[in-house]
């Protein structure tokens, strides 16, 4: 139940409630041991990113333009370029409380093999997630004042920043800004 709860919030590509929702609500619900629901969870969260990386390449190619995704896949060589470095970025990234799927449809588009991704991924992913269900577990044990700020300004939040991630990832022609070192929008992407 909880590695397929994890893995259909994380395969669709749009930004969805984050994977540690249901992981929660699975614990809460059930009384789930709370370490076997993070490693089953989290074991369900990767599956998803990666077939999310192998499919959206595919998606990608459909619907924008050619000079779109050639743009998302000269960031990823950028990415890949900078080593170690961009696997610290990818395990900071994933330690914050923003969707990853600007991330992951970033290095699908690029084209970036998942197994590059994946690790640094599972190392912020379990971390950040052992963290949530735990104050998840906390906070579902002091549920009436927190059912008060259920949509508090933080989810919110989160939500337009992720959706403003992906309209960087999209309308940013990146290209133009590290060679020419020129900030360039443009939003002719769709074929």
């Amino acid at each position: 139940m909880v590695f397929t709860g994890s893995f259909l919030f994380d395969v669709v590509p749009i930004p969805f409630p984050p994977a540690f929702t249901i992981m929660v609500f699975l614990q809460i619900m059930f009384g789930l041991n709370i370490w076997m629901v993070i490693g089953f969870g989290v074991a369900g969260s990767i599956l998803g990113r990666y077939i999310l990386t192998l499919y959206i390449p595919f998606l990608a190619g459909r619907i924008f333009k050619r000079s779109k995704t050639e743009d998302v896949e000269f960031l990823g060589k950028k990415m890949k370029e900078k080593g170690w470095r961009s696997q610290l970025v990818i395990i900071a990234y994933s330690l914050l409380p923003l969707p990853t799927t600007p991330l992951f449809l970033a290095g699908g588009m690029a084209k970036i093999k998942p197994l590059y991704i994946i690790p640094a991924f599972f190392v912020g992913k379990f971390t950040s997630d052992a963290i949530t269900v735990h104050i998840g577990k906390y906070a579902s044990e002091h549920a009436k004042s927190m059912t008060d700020e259920a949509l508090s300004w933080k989810s919110i939040a989160s939500l337009v920043l992720g959706l403003i991630l992906i309209g960087a990832l999209l309308f940013i022609d990146w290209r133009t800004l590290i060679q020419k070192k020129k900030f360039q929008l443009k939003f002719k992407i769709w074929k």
